[in-house]
């Protein structure tokens, strides 16, 4: 596991975005990135380093998406399209999105199905280049809830995950489609994140609860990126 921390969240995007530049974007790749707020950043940081004419090569996978239709606000594939896809080089035929809008289960086995096809499958699992992951301040990623992981940890296909808060089903890739990537990264930024950060980091008081801590890539790949912010209390440790 490597730990990368900087001084702020700015210094964090912009490194991330170096590193997916050139190890990534400019190639025939997969990638599934994340929604919130923290992959804005990200998207931000990359347009600042490329220019109109950079042709983005690499294919676009969603870790996990709202049941919502792609206009909503809280659609992750409409954040990323308004802060991303619509403004660099790169095709359509490159961009795979979880339709929010339709059942989520039906949704779950086609997008478990798409991924098959798309990418190599190791053990009929796919597994993608990169998974870009975050992280709730109560330990999801994904959308793998704490109060769901015993009964979705063991599921090999996509899943539907519901969130404890507003109960909103979400369409997700799985913790084992997720470690079966080649390679992880956890992106996380702001203090709301750094107890968890730490617990997880730190194999500290009851981590196992918290399901970004079984994200444990087959690969032996797996990397942070934190900003000072979300990497206190782990720093202090």
């Amino acid at each position: 596991m490597n730990v990368n921390i900087y001084k702020s969240s700015e210094e964090c995007n912009s490194r991330l975005a170096e590193y997916l530049i050139k190890e990534y974007l400019c190639k025939d790749k997969n990638i599934a990135i994340s929604g919130g707020s923290t992959p804005i950043g990200l998207f931000t940081e990359i347009l600042n380093q490329i220019d109109k004419k950079f042709e983005i090569k690499s294919n676009f996978f969603w870790v996990d998406e709202r049941c919502v239709d792609p206009s909503s606000v809280d659609s992750n594939f409409g954040s990323a399209n308004k802060h991303f896809f619509s403004k660099v080089n790169v095709s359509n035929n490159n961009i795979f999105r979880i339709r929010g809008e339709e059942k989520p289960e039906i949704e779950a086995s086609n997008y478990t199905e798409l991924l098959k096809t798309k990418t190599e499958t190791i053990k009929n699992i796919p597994s993608l280049d990169l998974c870009l992951l975050g992280i709730g301040g109560d330990g999801h990623t994904a959308s793998i809830f704490p109060h769901e992981l015993k009964k979705l940890s063991d599921k090999s296909d996509c899943v539907v995950g519901i969130n404890p808060d507003s109960g909103q089903k979400r369409v997700s890739l799985s913790i084992k489609q997720i470690n079966n990537s080649k390679e992880v990264i956890f992106h996380v930024c702001g203090s709301g994140k750094k107890d968890v950060v730490d617990m997880i980091i730190s194999k500290r008081e009851n981590y196992l609860d918290l399901p970004a801590s079984h994200i444990l890539p087959n690969s032996k790949n797996l990397s942070w990126y934190l900003d000072f912010d979300s990497a206190e209390t782990f720093m202090d440790t």
